[in-house]
């Protein structure tokens, strides 16, 4: 490990001027890239006391053995040449943003005296123009396919292409209709480039004009008793909208822009891109990256926008970006993307409307890849087995911790405060023995309430073991209810305990357990912030490595114990706002107010409900539905309220 006192800069030798800087190692590899608009003191505060570095800059200040730094004149230089610097070296400590696979794109190669359609991966090149990127193959081929019984267009390669030529007999699309041919001369180079011309427009979502055209041309041909040309037309018409079909409308204005999703946690960040084009959804794609430094969401932003316009063509690139929030320097972002271009670039925030509604939708789906990625990931048996070796040789437990279980509270200020225990057996999830509970002493803070669900779980467990002796069970292999052959509830004791947060709580369960006695039971805590493992009585903490097995696994069994604990705090508080907003309704029991939660579903349905609506609820009347109606509306509505911990909405 270097000392970064040994290659830090000479005081006044960093220029105050914008720039590009790298950190090597000691084998002169790059380790990492970074830009800043005044380099002295951005690379100063990589050379400030270690203890108060972040622990990921920690690690890369102590691995590198030198720093370098190139000046540029304004900070959309310094962008462009920061990410062709962090494309060249690929250093291990930025973020890498890398599609998961690679898409295949509709692409037309307009630069050749005969332009081609196909299909094509890669590195976009000049000289073609692309549509997409598709989640298939098949579905360019499909597309491809309806589309050239209208726009006769050259799809065969360069081999058939120049046989043909030379042999002047078309190939089979040429004698289907599918093909021009204008290898044997057919049309003339100039009559095809006008059929890939109608093509490129068509795809650009140039599409009313041609549906009208043929649409006529139908009529026309049908009125001069031509029945044959007729039914063509009606078959390239038909043709035309089944590939419209497939291409959802989703903003009405016709725009072209592209649409950015994201969804991260402390070790992952999955990015899913909607490629709209003349208002329709032309093409998706997206990729799960690890996280190896700490970026903010902005930077995190910018990464993903800078990495997806690196290599594609300028036609590629489209008017607006639309993203959840702006990158971190947006500005010459914008104004990079605008040069390269030639035209300008908006990024924006849609606040509202159709755009708002499809941001949301892109940002579901990168919600469902992270979470499908994870799902693949815990999958593998390898990888779980690998991932409780490495827990157990972390925290020197004597064999793998095959059931862990974790505990989460959830407050609002001190209010309806509730916990969660999830269990883990194997590191898969085993639902039907997670636990909720109900802290039973208002205003506690998390450390007392910590305490006190710990040791309520291991007073259960005591019991049960008790239960078990009385019964003439061995209670060390005996926790199966004989009457129902199921497993008794607490009756296994955990390999692992772990607790959501760090020293503070790790100490209440620790004392919990000794009141009671239970000292066989391994325990830590996995802080949220710097996903570090602390140990009871231990003054500094285990760090796994961010591509640590174990620690996802730990990661994800805490987050799903924070999952659980806030759907728990979700019902409560919806039920107690139920009760105390429709205690005033006069006839309005217990269980009317179930069946109208049984029939909305949650309290923003029924207040956004009318009186008609509400009457459909069976034993309510028109009073009683009007009563109600003006419970929930009398006032202000109240601001949502917020969970303390987590900044989370808590109403649904």
């Amino acid at each position: 490990m270097a000392d970064p006192a040994t290659y830090r800069p000479k005081p006044g030798e960093i220029p105050l001027d914008p720039g590009v800087y790298r950190f090597r190692d000691a084998e002169g590899r790059v380790i990492y890239v970074g830009k800043a608009k005044s380099l002295r003191p951005r690379l100063s505060s990589y050379f400030q006391d270690l203890g108060n570095l972040h622990p990921r800059t920690h690690q890369m200040v102590t691995t590198a053995a030198s720093v370098e730094w190139t000046v540029v004149s304004t900070e959309v230089e310094a962008l462009a040449l920061e990410y062709s610097w962090i494309k060249e070296y690929d250093p291990r400590f930025n973020v890498k943003y890398r599609d998961d696979k690679s898409y295949p794109w509709l692409a037309v190669t307009v630069g050749e005296e005969i332009p081609r359609v196909m299909v094509m991966r890669g590195a976009q090149r000049k000289g073609v123009r692309y549509f997409g990127p598709y989640g298939h193959a098949w579905a360019i081929r499909d597309t491809v396919d309806t589309l050239l019984r209208v726009f006769p267009m050259r799809s065969c390669s360069a081999g058939v292409f120049k046989r043909a030529k030379a042999s002047g007999r078309p190939c089979l699309l040429g004698d289907i209709g599918k093909c021009a041919a204008p290898c044997v001369g057919r049309v003339s180079p100039e009559e095809h480039r006008a059929i890939v011309e109608d093509f490129l427009a068509f795809m650009g979502g140039q599409t009313a004009g041609f549906e009208r055209q043929i649409e006529q041309r139908m009529r026309d041909a049908a009125a001069a008793q031509e029945y044959e040309l007729a039914a063509k037309y009606r078959d390239d018409l038909m043709a035309l909208r089944r590939v419209l079909e497939k291409q959802t409308v989703v903003l009405g204005d016709g725009t072209d822009a592209d649409v950015l999703g994201f969804v991260d946690d402390p070790l992952e960040v999955a990015v899913q891109i909607f490629a709209v084009r003349g208002g329709r959804v032309r093409g998706q794609r997206g990729w799960v990256a690890e996280k190896e430094d700490e970026a903010t969401f902005p930077e995190l932003v910018q990464n993903a926008i800078m990495t997806l316009y690196a290599d594609v063509a300028p036609t590629a690139i489209p008017r607006e970006v639309l993203v959840p929030e702006l990158p971190a320097d947006h500005r010459a972002v914008e104004e990079l993307l605008t040069e390269r271009r030639g035209a300008k670039v908006t990024i924006r925030v849609p606040r509202r409307g159709d755009k708002r509604r499809l941001l949301e939708t892109v940002g579901h789906n990168a919600t469902q890849a992270l979470a499908r990625h994870k799902l693949k990931r815990s999958g593998d048996l390898t990888a779980r087995s690998r991932a409780l070796e490495e827990i157990q040789a972390a925290l020197d437990l004597p064999e793998p911790p095959l059931r862990i279980e974790c505990f989460d509270v959830s407050n609002l200020q001190g209010h309806e405060i509730v916990a969660s225990m999830v269990v883990f057996e194997d590191g898969l999830p085993r639902k039907s023995e997670y636990r909720r509970f109900t802290v039973r002493h208002e205003g506690q803070n998390d450390v007392a309430a910590m305490h006190e669900v710990i040791t309520r779980r291991f007073t259960h467990h005591l019991r049960a073991l008790e239960r078990q002796a009385e019964e003439g069970h061995d209670p060390a292999g005996g926790p199966i209810d004989p009457e129902t052959g199921r497993p008794r509830r607490f009756a296994y004791a955990p390999s692992l305990v772990v607790v959501d947060g760090g020293p503070p709580q790790v100490a209440a369960a620790r004392r919990a357990m000794e009141e009671l006695g239970v000292t066989d039971v391994a325990l830590c805590g996995l802080a949220k912030r710097l996903e570090e493992v602390w140990l009871p009585d231990e003054e500094d903490p285990v760090i796994l490595p961010r591509t640590s097995e174990g620690l996802y696994l730990l990661q994800r069994i805490r987050d799903e114990a924070h999952r659980f604990a806030i759907s728990h705090h979700r019902r409560r508080r919806s039920k107690s706002m139920v009760e105390s907003l429709l205690d005033p309704v006069p006839g309005l029991g217990e269980t009317r107010r179930k069946a109208l939660m049984r029939h909305f579903g949650s309290l923003k349905r029924l207040r956004a409900a009318t009186v008609e609506e509400i009457r459909e609820v069976p034993g309510i009347g028109p009073a009683t539905a009007e009563s109600i109606v003006a419970a929930l509306h009398d006032g202000e509505s109240p601001a949502p309220a917020v969970n303390t911990a987590t900044g989370e909405i808590l109403e649904d």
